[in-house]
């Protein structure tokens, strides 16, 4: 008999980057999320375990085009949240 493969649950500064995302309906800032002490590499977990998603946007202010980047929830990153 086999038994399916257990998920891992969260570490709790994946769960911390997770409730930062969650805490605005249009994701956050690539600077807001590093001014909370959280790495590229942490970033780049979520996203490839499909709990955050990555977003470039680009907007012009005094004629400057910025680029930045926001990073969001997704589905699944909210049902990891509640430890489904």
């Amino acid at each position: 008999m086999t038994t399916a493969p257990r998920k891992c649950p969260l570490s709790p500064k994946a769960r911390r980057a997770l409730k930062l995302l969650a805490s605005n309906s249009r994701g956050v800032t690539e600077g807001l999320v590093f001014a909370h002490g959280f790495t590229v590499t942490m970033l780049a977990a979520l996203v490839r375990a499909g709990l955050a998603i990555q977003r470039r946007e680009v907007v012009e202010a005094c004629g400057l085009l910025i680029e930045f980047e926001r990073y969001r929830i997704t589905a699944a990153g909210w049902k990891a949240l509640k430890g489904r």
